[in-house]
């Protein structure tokens, strides 16, 4: 039997596949799953980097300053430097991406879905705070990045008048000693807790684990996982405040 075009062109396409499981609501909820997967294991990655500003320094040298230029030499010599570290990168802006898109595709499902305006107040008998703010949250974690990215990354004059290319310490400390900065790093890294706590919470019924039994499971790995960041990433603005980290 003689392959029409059409049919050709499907098989020369393997892509189309995954992108037709992506335009449905399923396939979002996956997707968002999955790249939220990978967004958690760099945020916890990158807290344990943020970390070693408490090891101060050594032969003159802050630990952190280390860290990162370790970050910029790995797979050297057997690559080019920063290589390795552009090929982790990627991936994760592309994770990023697909998980806003998703999310704000599946708002609009949802908006579109209904019907009417609720008629009454809602009752949040399986909702929390955390679920009720997790667009929100999102929304603040993406700002941050995009700030966090200028001061402490890229070192734009007007965000980080500061800033000197590979000083990671005393970047990171005379950011946080300006009090605007510090107040707003601490409700990002709030914002992003619930975020995380919630998205620990709704994973295994993304993922079609769905079951009661697995309530108290999912309960103890969301508090946890997000109790973890939290004190992680808020312990370098107490101590930059109390003076451990100056």
């Amino acid at each position: 039997m003689r392959l029409t075009i059409p049919e050709k062109r499907r098989r020369t396409h393997p892509l189309s596949w995954l992108t037709g499981i992506y335009r449905s609501d399923t396939g979002k909820k996956y997707a968002m799953a999955i790249s939220g997967v990978v967004l958690l294991g760099f945020v916890l990655g990158h807290m344990i980097g943020n970390l070693h500003a408490f090891e101060g320094a050594h032969n003159g040298v802050f630990r952190i300053d280390e860290y990162g230029e370790g970050l910029r030499d790995l797979g050297t010599p057997l690559f080019p430097r920063t290589m390795v570290l552009w090929a982790v990168r990627i991936p994760l802006a592309a994770a990023f991406a697909i998980h806003i898109h998703a999310a704000w595709a599946l708002t609009r499902s949802n908006r579109a879905a209904r019907a009417t305006k609720y008629q009454s107040p809602r009752h949040y008998l399986a909702a929390n705070y955390a679920s009720r703010t997790m667009r929100w949250s999102g929304v603040i974690v993406l700002l941050f990045l995009i700030w966090h990215l200028a001061d402490l990354t890229v070192g734009v004059p007007a965000v980080n008048p500061g800033f000197e290319r590979g000083m990671v310490y005393e970047n990171l400390v005379s950011s946080l000693s300006r009090w605007p900065v510090w107040v707003f790093y601490v409700a990002a890294q709030v914002a992003l807790a619930f975020h995380i706590w919630h998205g620990c919470w709704s994973l295994f019924q993304s993922l079609g684990i769905n079951n009661p039994r697995f309530n108290r499971f999912r309960r103890t790995f969301a508090n946890a996982i997000s109790t973890l960041v939290a004190l992680g990433f808020l312990s370098v603005p107490v101590g930059v405040a109390v003076g451990i980290i100056r």
